[in-house]
């Protein structure tokens, strides 16, 4: 049996309901969906998403991107995307795993590797890009990834062995086929990072892009150019989709129109309404409405 076989089948054996089930190892939770889910609005923070089985899709800014088995995808910021499983049925089951990356430990890492490492892969080298990207499962990570899950059966290994094994998890991330792109992401120093952070915390408070050039010790020419080639988006555009998206989602879990447009920093319901309907192409009751029409 392949490590894939393995952890599909322990996955599928911890996973009774379409969702994320707990591992009891800090940040790393197992899923399934078996219903068809059309894209919907959420916000990623830095987390890996695995997948054993089935397939899953994301869209960024316009671009849509879909990886299957044996890919996972690596998102190192908080980001505002769209995802859907709109392949998933009961014969074709979707089976992952969600792992928070943990920017300080990652960091660390990285910076470590980076220290003692002279044969580094450089195939992501010229992307500037830090948003997304997808990788297949190598033979390291899947050791790696099998070897985390494991813990889930033997609780005494679990509260011993789990940090140890998230660091050899992350250590396969930023070796692997994406490593460039990942010790880029969370190396020391990377200001734009920085900025979706304060970005990310602050959604609800004003957010003035002249502030976060500043933060990010860049005038605003060269802040803008940065940040676009990072995330694909502007930084007002960024701000703004990442302020619709959470509360898209907040209105999802049972918040009302109005608390979700407040939590997020809108003051003006009819602004809201507008550019609601202007990103998703229904105001937020209609999509609110629909929500119902889901697979629950």
């Amino acid at each position: 049996m392949t490590h894939i076989d393995t952890i599909t089948l322990l996955i599928e054996r911890h996973t009774d309901a379409d969702g994320l089930t707990e591992t009891g190892i800090e940040g790393v939770k197992l899923f399934r969906a078996v219903d068809s889910v059309p894209c919907q609005p959420v916000v990623y923070e830095p987390c890996l998403i695995a997948l054993a089985s089935g397939a899953k899709e994301v869209a960024l800014d316009g671009t849509r991107h879909v990886y299957s088995s044996k890919q996972y995808l690596c998102c190192p910021l908080s980001m505002p995307i769209q995802a859907g499983t709109s392949t998933a049925s009961a014969e074709n089951p979707l089976y992952g795993v969600y792992i928070s990356l943990n920017p300080r430990k990652m960091t660390e890492l990285a910076v470590e590797i980076e220290n003692h490492g002279s044969a580094l892969r450089k195939s992501d080298e010229g992307s500037n890009s830090l948003a997304i990207r997808l990788a297949d499962w190598d033979d390291p990570f899947a050791e790696a990834l099998l070897r985390l899950l494991q813990l889930v059966d033997a609780p005494v290994d679990k509260s011993v062995l789990a940090d140890a094994r998230l660091r050899e998890l992350y250590y396969t991330i930023l070796r692997g086929e994406i490593g460039a792109f990942a010790r880029n992401a969370f190396g020391v120093g990377n200001a734009i990072s920085r900025a979706i952070a304060y970005v990310s915390e602050n959604l609800g408070e004003p957010l003035a892009i002249d502030d976060l050039a500043e933060r990010a010790g860049m005038s605003r020419a060269v802040f803008h150019r940065k940040f676009k080639s990072a995330t694909a988006m502007s930084p007002i555009q960024f701000v703004k989709t990442m302020r619709l998206n959470t509360a898209a989602m907040k209105i999802s879990e049972g918040a009302t129109i109005s608390q979700a447009a407040m939590d997020v920093g809108y003051l003006s319901p009819s602004q809201f309404s507008r550019e609601f309907k202007r990103l998703y192409g229904q105001t937020p009751r209609q999509w609110s409405e629909a929500l119902t029409t889901l697979p629950s």
